[in-house]
């Protein structure tokens, strides 16, 4: 099994909300998480809107998960680098 690190998606129609979670790349985009990471909220005010426990996502990707692209850039929103 290889896992992602990526983005699963919540909230109604045009209230998005997304928690950056660990599943396997294979499953389906709101499918079974492996681990929650944190979350992003592209509505709400730029002080909230990303949230991730950076010692879990680290401790992923040195086990070789992958990083999706935005997830990627989100990480890089708040001077994490992989």
């Amino acid at each position: 099994m290889s896992a992602a690190i990526r983005l699963k998606k919540f909230g109604s129609k045009k209230r998005p909300y997304y928690r950056i979670v660990v599943m396997d790349k294979k499953a389906a985009r709101d499918g079974k998480t492996i681990e929650e990471l944190g979350y992003y909220h592209p509505i709400e005010a730029e002080d909230r809107q990303i949230s991730f426990d950076a010692l879990k996502v680290r401790s992923w990707v040195d086990k070789g998960a992958e990083v999706s692209d935005t997830v990627r850039k989100i990480l890089n929103k708040k001077q994490f680098s992989l």
